[in-house]
C-alpha cells in the first residue's frame, strides 16, 4: 500500500473492491437462473405442475434467496459501517424500490392471479430499512435477532397477518398465491445473519483477507457488479428462449385433471400436511370444482380466476370432510 493512500473504517483501501463478493453475487444470479429455467419449463408444460416449488428444488430456491439476502446484509455494512450514507442509501433503495415495483406491475398485467407483490427484491428494500437498527448492535443481538425472525413464523401465525396490507410480515394463517413471495418472516433474518457476519469479519480482520481471494472470471464478477439489471433481464429472455423451444419441440399435453390433482398434492404436501390427506382433500377439492365449473377449459388444470371466494369456501368444506 502507497504511504498516503487511505482506507477505509474496515481497513481496506478506499479504492479495493472485495472482489469475491461480485463472485458470490454472480454465483448466487446463476444459481437463480437456473432455478428459473426449472420453473419456465414446468409453465410452459415440459414438467409436472409443482416441479419447482417442491422436493429439492424447493430448498434450492430457499438457499437462492437466503443468498441474496446475506450478501444484502453484508454489503450494507461495507457501504454503512460505521456512518451511515444517507443519501447513497436513499438513492440505492430508490432504485430497488423501483424494480420491485416494476415486476409487481408486470406480473400483475401478465399474470395477474399469481402477481408478485412481495418479492426478492421488495424483501431486500424492506429488509435494507430494518437492518439499519441493527449496523452498531453487537453482532450477538443482530444474530439473536435473526434467529427469531426464522422461528417465529413457525410457532405463531394469525388471521390477522392475512389482511392484504399485512401479507409482507410473513405471519398469515393462508399463503397467498404469488409466484415470488418472500416476506419479511423468516427472510429478514439471512439478512440481519450478514450484518453480523460483517461485523465479525470486520472486527476479527478477515476482511482484507477476503479481499486477497481469488474472485474467479471477471464475467462472474461484472455480472455480481450489476446483478440489479441481470435480475430484471434474466427472465424475460429465459422465457423467450423456452417459448421458441415450445414452438419447435411442443410438450406432451396431459390429463388436465391428473395436472391439478399433482399441483394439488404438491402444494399441500409443501404445507406440512400428510400424504393420505392431502390425496383426500384435493381428490374432494377436485370433484367440487368439477361440479361448479370452476376448471378452466382453456388451460390444463387451471382455476378458473377472480373465483377467490368460492374456491375458499370449498377448500374449507373439503378441508373439513379429509380431517
Amino acid at each position: 500500500m502507497a504511504p498516503d493512500q487511505q482506507t477505509t473504517a474496515q481497513g481496506l483501501p478506499t479504492s479495493r473492491r472485495i472482489e469475491a463478493l461480485d463472485a458470490a453475487r454472480g454465483l448466487a444470479l446463476i444459481a437463480m437462473a437456473t432455478y428459473h429455467l426449472t420453473w419456465d419449463f414446468e409453465f410452459f408444460g415440459y414438467l409436472e405442475p409443482g416441479t419447482a416449488t417442491s422436493g429439492w428444488l424447493k430448498i434450492y430456491a430457499r438457499a437462492i434467496a437466503s443468498s441474496f439476502l446475506f450478501l444484502a446484509g453484508f454489503s450494507l455494512v461495507l457501504a454503512h459501517f460505521p456512518e451511515l450514507k444517507a443519501r447513497s442509501f436513499a438513492k440505492r433503495l430508490a432504485v430497488i424500490v423501483a424494480a420491485a415495483a416494476a415486476i409487481t406491475v408486470a406480473t400483475a398485467v401478465a399474470m395477474p392471479e399469481s402477481m408478485i407483490f412481495f418479492g426478492i427484491l421488495h424483501a431486500i428494500a424492506a429488509g435494507s430499512l430494518v437492518g439499519l437498527a441493527f449496523l452498531r448492535l453487537p453482532p450477538p443481538v443482530t444474530l439473536a435477532a435473526a434467529a427469531a425472525a426464522i422461528a417465529l413464523p413457525n410457532f405463531y401465525r394469525s388471521e390477522i397477518f392475512d389482511a392484504p396490507a399485512l401479507l409482507f410480515v410473513g405471519l398469515s394463517q393462508h399463503l397467498p398465491r404469488s409466484n415470488d413471495y418472500v416476506p419479511l418472516l423468516p427472510w429478514v433474518g439471512a439478512l440481519l445473519t450478514g450484518i453480523a457476519a460483517a461485523r465479525i469479519a470486520i472486527a476479527s480482520g478477515w476482511l482484507s483477507r477476503l479481499a486477497g481471494l481469488p474472485a474467479g472470471p471477471s464475467w462472474l464478477r461484472l455480472a455480481g457488479r450489476n446483478s440489479l439489471i441481470v435480475y430484471l433481464l434474466h427472465q424475460p429472455l429465459l422465457i423467450a428462449v423456452v417459448f421458441l423451444i415450445s414452438i419447435i419441440a411442443p410438450p406432451q399435453k396431459r390429463d388436465p385433471m391428473q395436472s391439478y390433482l399433482a399441483s394439488c398434492e404438491n402444494a399441500c404436501l409443501a404445507e406440512g400436511s400428510d400424504a393420505a390427506l392431502c390425496q383426500r382433500f384435493c381428490a374432494c377439492t377436485l370433484d367440487r370444482l368439477q361440479q361448479q365449473s370452476l376448471l378452466s377449459p382453456l388451460q390444463s388444470g387451471a382455476i378458473l380466476p377472480d373465483q377467490d371466494e368460492r374456491i375458499l369456501e370449498l377448500a374449507r368444506e373439503c378441508s373439513a370432510i379429509s380431517q
